[in-house]
C-alpha cells in the first residue's frame, strides 16, 4: 500500500502521524511511504531520518494526496485539505466530527472511508488511541491551570501547591476517565486538593484505591456541582462519550457561583466542550474571560510536547495502520470489530451512530456499505 504522511497545518500542530521507526516497520514489510518535506521537523525528526529507513520525500502536499492509497495525519483535515482528497481514499486520523458539522459535510462529500482515532477499541472497549494524548492532555492541564491562575495572568493569585501555613487551590476534575485520572494524578502530586466528579460508582471505587488520599471522589450531578463551585479554584473538563458530542455539565448561569479569577480547562473542546461557555482557541490566543472566570479551551493540548506526543501516539496507532495496509480496510475490519468502530464513515454515509446522533443525521452500519 502506498501511505501519506503530509505535514499538519493545524494552528501551532508540531506533531507529526509517524516517526522514522513507524515508516521503518512499514517500509520492511513492503509498503511505500511518502513524507512531506518537513512534517517531522519540529516533533525532532529530519528529513534525513525518515530517508535513511526508506521514505519517500515529497516537496508538496499535493502529490501526496494524489498518489497515496491511504493518508495517516494527527489532526482532522482543514479546508484547504478537503480538495485534496478523493473517493476511497483512507483517511486514519482524529476527525471529532460531532463538533464539528462542516467537517463532517465536506468529508460525506469527498466520498473518503474516514477512520477515526478516537473512536477505535481494544477488546475491553477501551479507547487505546485516545488514551496516550489524553494522558498528555489530562497531566497539561493541571500545569496550564496553574499558570493561569497566576495574579499577571488574570487569575486569582493562589498557588496550586500551597505553603506551609497556607491551603493550596481546591481542583474540580470534571469526568475520572483517562484525562481526568492523569489530572488527578498530577494534581494530586502538586499538593492540592483535589476532587473528581463521575457517574461510575466502579471507576470511582478504583481511583478512590490509587490516588492519594488529597484526591476524593464524588458522584457527578448537577447539584453536586454547584454546592462545589464556589470553593474551587481551577476546574478541569474532562467528559468523554465516545464520539458523540460531549453534554455540559456546567452551564454559563453557574459560572456565577465561582470566584472570580478562577480558571477554567476544558479538555473536552474538541468534541463540544462540557462546559457551556466553551469555545475552541489556540496556543496563540488560549483563553478568553467570562464573568470573570478565565477559560482556557484549545484543541489539541498536546501538540506543544510534540516530541512525547508524536512518539505516545506512533506507538498507538503503528499496529493499525499496519493492519490495514496489509490487508486492506475491509479485511482489518472483518478481523478487529475494534477498529471497525473507528470507522466513521464511508462512501458518503455516517457508519458512526454517536456521530450521526449528534448531527442529527442517519447511520449505517458499515458492514451494509463498505
Amino acid at each position: 500500500m502506498i501511505i501519506g504522511l503530509p505535514k499538519e497545518i493545524k494552528e501551532e500542530e508540531w506533531r507529526v502521524a509517524l516517526t522514522p521507526a513507524g515508516i521503518k516497520a512499514l517500509v520492511d514489510r513492503g509498503h511505500k511511504v511518502l513524507v512531506e518535506r518537513g512534517a517531522g521537523t519540529a516533533s525532532g525528526f529530519s528529513d534525513s531520518e525518515y530517508q535513511e529507513v526508506g521514505a519517500k520525500l515529497i516537496p508538496d502536499k499535493k502529490s501526496i494526496f494524489d498518489k497515496a492509497e491511504m493518508i495517516v495525519k494527527v489532526k482532522e483535515p482543514l479546508p484547504s485539505e478537503f480538495d485534496l482528497l478523493r473517493e476511497g481514499q483512507i483517511l486514519f486520523t482524529y476527525l471529532h466530527l460531532a463538533a464539528d458539522k462542516n467537517l463532517t459535510l465536506a468529508l460525506l462529500k469527498k466520498g473518503i472511508v474516514g477512520i477515526a482515532y478516537e473512536t477505535v477499541q481494544d477488546r475491553k472497549k477501551r479507547l487505546p488511541l485516545l488514551a496516550p494524548m489524553s494522558e498528555i492532555a489530562g497531566r497539561s492541564a493541571v500545569l496550564i491551570g496553574a499558570y493561569f491562575l497566576a495574579k499577571h495572568k488574570g487569575g486569582s493569585g493562589i498557588f496550586v501547591g500551597g505553603v506551609p501555613g497556607v491551603l493550596p487551590a481546591r481542583i474540580l476534575i470534571l469526568g475520572g476517565g483517562t484525562v481526568g485520572s492523569n489530572a488527578a494524578k498530577m494534581a494530586g502530586g502538586l499538593g492540592a486538593r483535589v476532587i473528581v466528579m463521575d457517574i461510575d460508582p466502579y471507576r470511582m471505587r478504583y481511583l478512590d484505591d490509587v490516588l492519594p488520599p488529597n484526591v476524593s471522589t464524588c458522584y457527578s450531578s448537577s447539584y453536586a456541582i454547584q454546592k462545589t463551585l464556589p470553593s474551587v479554584d481551577l476546574i478541569i473538563g474532562a467528559v468523554l462519550i465516545p464520539g458523540a458530542k460531549t453534554p455540559h455539565v456546567v452551564t454559563r448561569n453557574m459560572l456565577s457561583l465561582m470566584r472570580e479569577g478562577s480558571v477554567i480547562v476544558d479538555v473536552a473542546v474538541d468534541q463540544g466542550g462540557c462546559i457551556e461557555t466553551t469555545h475552541p482557541t489556540t496556543h496563540d490566543n488560549p483563553t478568553f474571560t467570562i464573568k470573570g472566570i478565565i477559560h482556557y479551551c484549545v484543541t489539541n493540548i498536546p501538540g506543544v510536547y510534540a516530541r512525547t506526543s508524536t512518539l505516545a501516539l506512533t506507538n498507538a496507532t503503528l499496529p493499525y495502520i499496519i493492519k490495514i495496509a496489509d490487508v486492506g480496510y475491509h479485511q482489518a475490519f472483518i478481523e478487529d470489530e475494534g477498529l471497525a468502530k473507528g470507522l466513521n464513515l464511508i462512501k458518503g454515509k455516517l457508519t458512526c451512530k454517536p456521530v450521526a446522533k449528534a448531527r442529527g443525521m442517519e447511520w449505517i452500519s458499515w458492514e451494509k456499505v463498505a
